[in-house]
């Protein structure tokens, strides 16, 4: 998947991790969504480490990470209708060189619409074919949801 991010370089002796994290970021930061993170699991601490990695080359050390969500809040569930009238969580990651606004996909979201969703925060192409499939309208949906959400809608 194309990504502005350079690839992650690992000091000798560590082991490559059989789930690397599935994250999209836009080639140009600063927009209400620059990108989207798919974790593999609910319990998304256990991947923070992962994803600071990733996003240190991009953004500097990281000083700060927030959310826009209560810590009991579930995300909205997108494999099945109802999603539209929740909150979409969005985490901002922050570094010296920048912040990166991130839409979190649910873990359980199908892969198919998952892809479409990290595709479509990172403002990556998508085919004209892919462009009438559900699993891109469902993720056009759920962007204009989010950026609405943010005062972004335009």
């Amino acid at each position: 998947m194309d990504c502005a991010l350079p690839p992650v370089t690992r000091p000798v002796g560590r082991r490559c991790s059989t789930n690397p994290i599935r994250l999209s970021v836009s080639r140009q930061l600063g927009r209400a969504i620059d990108g989207a993170w798919w974790p593999r699991a609910d319990r998304m601490t256990n991947e923070l480490p992962g994803l600071v990695t990733a996003l240190t080359p991009l953004l500097g050390d990281i000083t700060a990470i927030n959310v826009n969500w209560q810590p009991l809040q579930r995300p909205p569930e997108f494999n099945w209708p109802g999603w539209e009238c929740k909150r979409q969580h969005v985490m901002t990651v922050s570094g010296p060189h920048g912040l990166v606004n991130l839409l979190i996909v649910p873990y359980t979201t199908y892969s198919a619409l998952a892809l479409m969703v990290l595709r479509c925060a990172a403002d990556l192409p998508v085919t004209a074919a892919d462009r009438e499939k559900r699993a891109y309208l469902t993720a056009d949906s759920i962007l204009r949801a989010a950026l609405q959400q943010c005062g972004a809608a335009g």
